[in-house]
């Protein structure tokens, strides 16, 4: 055979390396801890935890709680004490968990076995559950919004500072392994220097009305993810924001809000962002990512359920995108509550820190004002604004 002196030595005669890629390895092999592990001892060996709120996104958390050999999941706070049953029953949950209701969440937050919150109710409550956690000496994972107000959010991280606890803002995607590879594509220059990002972000399946009312709005609730993203991939707040929006559907322009939106971003090196929202998708729930740089161009594809292609005489058939955000993210929101563990645990630092989360926050704010004048805004930012390694303004 022509080729077989290429044949090299046979791979049992030494160790073949598997690519670092395959992110799910390692959680599957007992005798290779993770790299951030060894040598370390946690501060406790369970994580005792306080639920607060068990609505469409707290069930997506409870799964991976339930499934999480370091949690000791002791309480649920959920004011609605109709759905007790149909939560223990789903999740299999016994006399271990005590269920609360909001005027009772003293009994958890007063209990010394208890380390941290978990909070996932509405909006408008982010802020109040927040400053009683941290100033019950409890470590506190949050999803975002955290507050109605960039000053809010600050009080916030002010509060945590003082008490000495975390304060976790649940920037799910910043843990999915696509947007993990390309942040780390993007920071190591291989696509070199960034000229424009985009973002195509929109929802399936359609969000109810009960909930649109208390999200915060669209740039508060949906564009917030992207921008957290795009911010932290190229390292960089914006300087100017120019959004054009409208309501497609009467019924969330009955509401006082937007569910369609084209917001523009002008970055301090010369970068341009654009971020592409809508509330719904018929097609699925739409999530992708283009980064155009000197050197070359990354694009992210959206997720099916399978990877299977039906070829026929009049074209290929292939399975739909995934429908809903919990199916596009699993694998995130299991790594983003491990990263949270490993913070209350004493193993890492926080990934998401109270500048990026204000910042944002600060930005969103920025895209709802213009939303209204139809005007560009400028921001400007202080030094202290903004994160230790994103770009200074």
């Amino acid at each position: 055979m022509a080729t077989a002196k290429f044949s090299p030595e046979s791979p049992y005669n030494k160790d073949l390396p598997l690519h670092p890629s395959d992110f799910k390895k390692l959680s599957f092999d007992i005798f290779a801890p993770k790299d951030l592990y060894v040598g370390k001892t946690p501060l406790m060996k369970k994580v005792g935890l306080v639920l607060f709120g068990t609505g469409r996104q707290g069930n997506v958390h409870l799964e991976n709680i339930i499934g999480n050999p370091r949690v000791n999941l002791k309480y649920i706070v959920e004011e609605n004490g109709s759905i007790w049953e149909k939560v223990k029953e789903k999740w299999n949950i016994g006399n271990e968990t005590t269920f609360l209701k909001a005027a009772q969440s003293d009994k958890a937050l007063n209990d010394p076995d208890i380390h941290a919150c978990l909070v996932v109710t509405p909006m408008g409550t982010h802020q109040k559950l927040i400053l009683q956690g941290l100033n019950a000496g409890k470590h506190v994972f949050c999803e975002k919004p955290m507050a109605e107000t960039t000053e809010g959010v600050r009080l916030c991280y002010e509060t945590a500072k003082s008490t000495g606890k975390t304060l976790f803002c649940a920037f799910n995607r910043r843990f999915d392994s696509s947007f993990r590879d390309a942040y780390d594509r993007v920071r190591s220059g291989e696509i070199g220097q960034v000229q424009q990002i985009q973002l195509l972000s929109r929802d399936s399946p359609l969000p109810p009305i009960a909930y649109l009312k208390t999200s915060g709005g669209l740039f508060h609730d949906c564009s917030i993810h992207d921008i957290d993203i795009m911010t932290w991939i190229i390292g960089e707040f914006p300087t100017e924001v120019w959004v054009n929006s409208n309501a497609m559907f009467p019924e969330i322009k009955e509401i006082g809000d937007v569910d369609n939106a084209v917001i523009n971003f002008k970055f301090p090196s010369g970068t341009l962002g654009l971020i592409n929202n809508c509330r719904y998708a018929a097609f699925g729930h739409d999530q992708r990512m283009e980064v155009y740089g000197r050197e070359g161009l990354l694009s992210m594809a959206n997720d099916r359920p399978n990877k299977n292609t039906v070829s026929k005489w009049n074209g290929a058939l292939t399975t739909p995108i995934v429908q809903t955000t919990p199916s596009r993210y699993p694998d995130a929101y299991k790594a983003e509550l491990s990263h949270f563990l490993d913070i209350v645990q004493g193993y890492d630092k926080p990934l998401v820190t109270g500048e990026m989360t204000s910042g944002v926050q600060k930005i969103c704010d920025a895209c709802r004002e213009s939303s209204k004048t139809g005007k560009k805004v400028t921001l400007t930012w202080a030094d202290s604004e903004i994160p230790a390694d994103y770009v200074k303004v």
